[in-house]
C-alpha cells in the first residue's frame, strides 16, 4: 500500500482513461456480451482455486464443521436426505452430527449440496467447492454491472476473485485461504446473495421475469445456507422491491404481478416445499431445522448474546461435554458492556474488515467517506446500510468467522468499487494520484496476494495422520474399524471419530472406547471387521491391532 501511494505521488503523467485497470482492457471488447465476461470471471475463478493445492497442499478437512458438511454431502451423493439412526450410534457421537431420529449433518443443506455435487462428478467434493467459487465470483461481477459501469463492474469481479479463492491468512482459526481451500462454507452464500442484490436493480428498472427468478433463487440459496445472516440481508431488499411495487406508476399493477409477484412466487414456494421437506427426512418435523434439534440435544451456550444459558444436557462422552462447557466462559465474558465491546472489536469487527476490505483499502474508504456527494448516492448508501444492518445482527452472536457474512460479500464489493471510482478522480497539486492509485491497485493486490502464500499454515500434523491413515485402510480391500482412545489432554479440536453416510458398509468406520461391555457389543456387532485401537495422543498417533484388553480411556 505504501508503494502503491508512493507511486501515486510522484507520477505526473494523466494515465489512460479507458479502464481502472490494465487487466481490465483485455475484458472490454465484451461489453455487448457482458455473460461472456461474467462466464470467463467464473472460469477464472475456478481455475484459481483448482490450481492453489498445487502450492499449498491438497485441502484436508480438519475443523468439526467441515466433517459436518462432508457428512452432508455423503448422504445427497448417496440419493438421501438423511441416515437411518444406527443401534450403536453412542460409539460414533461426534460434534455437529445429529443421531436422532436421523443420521445427519445438523447445518442447512445448501453446502453440502455443492460438495455432493463435487462428489458426484469426480468423487472429490472439494471440486463442489471449487464450482460454487467459480459461480459465486461470476454471479457478482453480474451483479455489480447491475450496480456500475461495464468496467468497473470487472473491476469488482477481480476484486471479487481475490477475497473469495485466496482471502484467509490474516483471520483468526482460518490462516489459509478457506473459502476455496476447505469444505467450511461462504462462496454458496455469497452467491446467494449476489443473485439477490444483482436481480433488484434490473427488475427495478426492467421488470423482466428472469431477473425476478434470479432474486427468488438466491433468497432460496440464503435461506438453505445462511439462514439468519441471509434474512438480515435480505429484508432491505425486500423493503426496497417492496415499496418500488407499492408506489411505482411507470408499471401496470397487472405486469408487476406477471413479471415479478408470479415468477418469484412459484420459485419460492418450491423452495419452502423443499426445505419442509428436508426437515421433515431429517427431524421428522417440517417445521423444525436440523440445527434446532441439534442444539436442544446438545448445546449450552444460546444463539444469541441476549438468551439465557442452557440447562446442561446429558451427555454419553466428556469429550463433548467439555467441548459444549468451553463455550460457557467466551459467552459469559460477552455479559458485561466491557466485555462485548471487546469482543465486537477487537474480534468481530477486526476480523470482519481484514477479510473484505483489508488495510488496502483504507484509504479509498476514507477518501469516499469524506465526501459529501456520496452519502447522497443509493450505490453508496444501500450497500452500506445493508452491510451495518449485517454487523448489527453478527454482534448479537457471540462467535464470528467471516463466513458469516458471506450474503454481503457482493455489497462489500461494490462499497469497494466506489470507493476506487471517487479515488480515481482525486488529484493534489496537479498530479492524477487517484488515477495513478487505482491503476495500480489491482496489480498491488495480486502481488500482496502472492507474497502472502508463505505463510499459509500447513495443516496440522494431526490432520495429516488422519488423512494417510484413512488412505492405507481404505486401499487395503478390507474392512475396518477403527475404536480410538484419547489421552487425558487430548485437544478438543483434534477429532478422528468422524464417519461416512452410510456407517455400516463404509470401508472404514471410526468409533469412540467407551469401556469393556459397550465395546464388546461393538465387536460383536462389526465381527466381519478388522479391528484396530487407536491412541490418537501418542506421538506419532498409534494404530495397533486390536488386542481384546481394555484400558481405561481418559475421555
Amino acid at each position: 500500500m505504501a508503494a502503491l501511494l508512493l507511486a501515486a505521488l510522484l507520477r505526473k503523467k494523466p494515465t489512460p482513461r479507458t479502464a481502472p485497470s490494465p487487466f481490465i482492457r483485455w475484458f472490454l471488447p465484451l461489453r455487448r456480451r457482458p455473460w461472456i465476461a461474467f462466464l470467463l470471471m467464473g472460469l477464472l475463478a475456478f481455475a484459481a482455486g483448482a490450481l492453489l493445492p498445487v502450492f499449498i497442499g491438497r485441502p484436508q478437512p480438519a475443523v468439526h464443521d467441515e466433517f459436518g458438511y462432508l457428512l452432508a454431502a455423503d448422504t445427497f451423493a448417496q440419493g438421501r436426505l438423511a441416515n437411518p439412526p444406527h443401534p450403536l450410534w453412542q460409539h460414533f457421537e461426534t460434534f455437529h452430527v445429529l443421531h436422532h431420529p436421523t443420521y445427519a449433518s445438523k447445518y442447512p443443506p445448501a453446502q453440502g449440496v455443492a460438495l455432493a455435487l463435487g462428489q458426484a462428478l469426480t468423487g472429490c467434493p472439494i471440486v463442489g467447492v471449487w464450482l460454487s467459487v467459480g459461480l459465486a465470483c461470476a454471479a457478482v461481477c453480474w451483479m455489480l454491472a447491475g450496480w456500475v459501469p461495464f468496467r468497473w463492474a470487472l473491476l469488482g469481479g477481480f476484486l471479487a476473485l481475490i477475497r473469495i479463492v485466496f482471502s484467509g491468512p490474516h483471520v483468526q482459526m482460518a490462516p489459509f485461504p478457506y473459502w476455496s481451500q476447505s469444505y467450511w462454507g461462504g462462496a454458496v452464500a455469497a452467491l446467494g446473495g449476489a443473485l439477490v442484490f444483482g436481480a433488484l436493480p434490473r427488475i427495478i428498472k426492467n421488470q423482466k421475469p428472469r431477473d425476478a427468478l434470479w432474486l427468488a433463487l438466491g433468497l432460496a440459496i440464503l435461506a438453505n445456507s445462511r439462514p439468519f445472516e441471509g434474512l438480515a440481508a435480505s429484508i432491505p431488499a425486500l423493503a426496497v422491491l417492496g415499496i418500488w411495487l407499492l408506489r411505482t406508476r411507470r408499471v401496470t399493477w397487472r405486469n408487476r404481478f406477471r413479471r415479478v409477484v408470479l415468477p418469484s412466487a412459484l420459485v419460492l414456494t418450491l423452495a419452502v416445499s423443499w426445505m419442509g421437506l428436508y426437515n421433515y427426512r431429517v427431524t421428522g418435523d417440517p417445521l423444525r431445522l436440523p440445527y434446532q434439534a441439534h442444539e436442544a440435544a446438545y448445546a449450552i451456550v444460546p444463539l444469541f448474546l441476549w438468551q439465557p444459558l442452557k440447562t446442561e444436557p446429558p451427555y454419553n462422552h466428556e469429550i463433548l461435554r467439555d467441548f459444549h462447557r468451553g463455550s460457557i466462559g467466551f459467552f459469559q465474558s460477552q455479559q458485561s458492556l466491557k466485555g462485548w465491546l471487546d469482543s465486537s472489536i477487537y474480534y468481530k469487527l477486526k476480523n470482519f474488515w481484514l477479510f473484505y476490505f483489508g488495510l488496502i483499502f483504507i484509504p479509498p474508504m476514507l477518501l469516499l467517506a469524506a465526501s459529501p456527494k456520496s452519502w447522497r448516492r443509493p450505490n453508496v448508501i444501500f450497500p452500506l446500510a445493508v452491510c451495518l444492518l449485517m454487523v448489527a445482527a453478527l454482534l448479537a452472536n457471540p462467535y464470528f468467522f467471516p463466513h458469516y457474512a458471506a450474503p454481503i460479500t457482493c455489497l462489500a464489493i461494490l462499497l469497494q468499487v466506489e470507493s476506487l471510482r471517487r479515488m480515481r478522480r482525486f488529484s493534489w497539486r496537479g498530479r492524477p494520484m487517484g488515477r495513478t492509485f487505482v491503476n495500480g491497485f489491482l496489480p498491488a493486490l495480486l502481488a500482496s496476494t502472492v507474497i502472502a502464500f508463505p505463510i499459509y499454515d500447513k495443516p496440522s500434523k494431526w490432520i495429516l495422520e488422519r488423512a494417510r491413515i484413512l488412505r492405507e485402510l481404505e486401499q487395503s480391500g478390507e474392512p475396518h474399524l477403527v475404536i480410538v482412545r484419547y489421552g487425558r489432554n487430548h485437544s478438543l479440536h483434534h477429532e478422528w471419530v468422524y464417519n461416512r453416510a452410510d456407517l455400516n458398509n463404509a470401508k472404514v468406520i471410526w468409533a469412540r472406547e467407551m469401556g469393556a461391555e459397550a465395546d464388546r457389543e461393538l465387536l460383536d456387532y462389526f465381527k466381519d471387521r478388522r479391528v484396530w485401537l487407536l491412541e490418537a495422543d501418542q506421538r506419532p498417533p498409534r494404530l495397533a491391532p486390536y488386542s481384546g484388553v481394555y484400558q481405561t480411556s481418559d475421555r
